[in-house]
């Protein structure tokens, strides 16, 4: 059997259906032999690193293990920023990449690829002979799932044609993440949580199963506390009365209020990163309860009063029986009159005009006009502190940004990942002009041409925002900022989508109305005024 035939048995043996790529000399032959093998799919992509941001949103929205391939040297290069955004995700991603042979130390291509993958803090898994590609595709994976992060599997470019004997290597993951607490930390969390008179309970991405939001839930119910999400954790609690929503820089005013009333914290799958805590100021004269079932997450980022390694469901039952057993009473911080509060909405004013829409006003429409079963992907950029309180997920599996790593442009290709990981419902990409031009040009007919069902919104100021506003803060000139794109209405036509140009409500509303027969990938392209979207809400 060829190196390039046994390379596509080992990986589907391992349930890997779906690559996304870019063929080159280092990868072509095992790509080829993974096309042709029936119930997989490959989706060709133009830069790089679209592979890369591609596997990320397949894995976000699947829960699953994302891959992505590209050929060795300038291609591994090109995908370091999306591979850096995966490992601050803490994303399971395994990226194929061809390598030169290692005695051609001339070669044009030739780069130390152990070493620009150790830089970016990814994992790297070399294919040490062709006979032994089977186990190292399972080690490879193993340390995917354990270690959080994506690893890239090195293949010299000349096994491909090695004849070699494929010998199934068996699947070494383990079922790790029901994790019982120890007895000494539930009993000194329940400490804490005994004395609070003004309890709050949050929820991060690691309690979003529904045997732990159940349990989260009626652990908040038993001590009488309104419940928040971290921004990746969205909308989790949707539909519950004491649900103050997302707990960070992002929250609303009602949030806000709740969450500085607070006299203990306890956040079950959160890592409470500066985001979250808004600069650590959580922990301040509030005491924090920290539950997660990675060790690495405890005290990440500050620490806790008490941390306890566990299952944020079992944990949450541990919390709730001794607390029935103490016989300590609920306390009334979660109130009628709070959930009156939460109930009321205010809707800011809106200041579209004849040449710009208001960005909040753009958000509430399409937040109607779009299936609510959607896909919500975010590129980064101002644009967000906007955008993300306004649009809402039926679950938070559904929402992914790409501001793990500060970087724009990772948007449309995590887009592409997550639309191919869900293709009987739209996907919704928020994006800023810049992140657009810088990533999302490139690969919008790359959705064309594998009939995704994705809506892009382009919120275009017509300038690189965080700078923009820098320069106006400082009563500077900004110039530099400023850039005067064409007309993406046009350009999206002719790569194969269909693109609409909006400059006030008449025109949104008219670009709205048509979402419901589309049959191709759309894109609006909303003018905004840049003085009027701030670095935060």
């Amino acid at each position: 059997m060829l190196f390039q035939d046994a390379m596509s048995m080992a990986l589907t043996d391992h349930g890997v259906d779906t690559i996304f790529g870019l063929v080159g000399d280092g990868n072509l032959f095992v790509m080829e032999s993974f096309r042709r093998t029936p119930g997989t799919t490959y989706i060709g992509v133009a830069n790089e690193a679209t592979a890369v941001e591609a596997a990320s949103g397949y894995a976000n929205v699947t829960g699953r293990l994302g891959v992505a391939t590209v050929t060795h040297g300038p291609a591994l290069t090109n995908t370091v920023t999306p591979l850096i955004d995966a490992v601050k995700a803490k994303l399971p991603l395994l990226l194929l990449a061809g390598d030169t042979r290692p005695e051609d130390h001339l070669h044009a291509q030739n780069v130390p690829q152990r070493e620009v993958v150790a830089a970016a803090g990814a994992g790297f898994v070399p294919i040490r002979t062709p006979s032994t590609l089977a186990e190292d595709i399972a080690t490879a994976i193993h340390r995917a799932h354990v270690e959080m992060r994506p690893i890239v599997v090195n293949m010299p470019a000349h096994y491909q044609w090695a004849e070699t004997e494929y010998l199934r290597a068996p699947s070494r993951l383990v079922d790790d993440k029901d994790v019982r607490p120890a007895d000494h930390t539930v009993e000194a969390a329940l400490g804490v949580i005994a004395g609070a008179n003004r309890p709050l309970v949050l929820a991060g991405r690691g309690a979003i199963d529904p045997r732990a939001r159940a349990a989260v839930l009626r652990f908040a119910a038993r001590i009488g506390a309104p419940v928040g999400t971290t921004l990746k954790a969205r909308d989790l609690f949707r539909g519950e009365q004491h649900n103050v929503g997302i707990v960070g820089t992002v929250a609303h005013e009602v949030a806000q209020s709740t969450i500085a009333a607070a006299d203990c914290v306890i956040a079950f799958g959160a890592s409470l990163n500066r985001y979250t805590t808004v600069g650590g100021s959580l922990s301040e004269k509030r005491r924090v309860v920290q539950v997660d079932d990675d060790r690495r997450s405890l005290g990440q980022y500050f620490a806790p009063d008490v941390g306890v390694l566990g299952d944020a469901a079992r944990t949450a039952d541990a919390f709730v029986k001794l607390l029935d057993e103490a016989e300590i009473k609920a306390t009334k911080f979660a109130s009628p009159e709070l959930a009156a509060k939460l109930a009321r909405t205010t809707e800011a004013p809106d200041r579209s005009n004849d040449r710009h829409v208001d960005i909040r006003t753009v958000v509430r429409r399409v937040e109607e006009a779009v299936s609510a079963d959607r896909t919500v992907v975010t590129d980064s950029g101002r644009f967000v502190y906007h955008a993300w309180p306004g649009i809402s997920v039926q679950d938070p599996r559904h929402f992914v940004h790409t501001a793990n790593y500060g970087s724009i442009g990772l948007g449309m290709g995590t887009a592409i990942g997550a639309a191919v990981a869900r293709r009987d419902h739209p996907t919704l990409l928020l994006t800023g002009d810049g992140g657009f031009m810088l990533g999302g040009l490139n690969e919008f007919n790359t959705a064309v041409r594998n009939g995704l069902d994705l809506i892009v919104m382009l919120f275009n100021d017509g300038s690189f925002g965080a700078e923009h506003i820098q320069l106006v803060n400082r009563d500077l000139d900004p110039y530099l900022s400023l850039f005067d794109w064409p007309d993406f209405g046009p350009v999206v036509d002719a790569l194969g989508g269909r693109g609409f140009t909006v400059r006030n409500l008449g025109e949104l509303d008219r670009a709205l109305s048509h979402l419901p027969d589309r049959d191709r990938p759309v894109l609006i392209d909303v003018h905004i005024d840049p003085n009027l979207v701030s670095s935060a809400r």
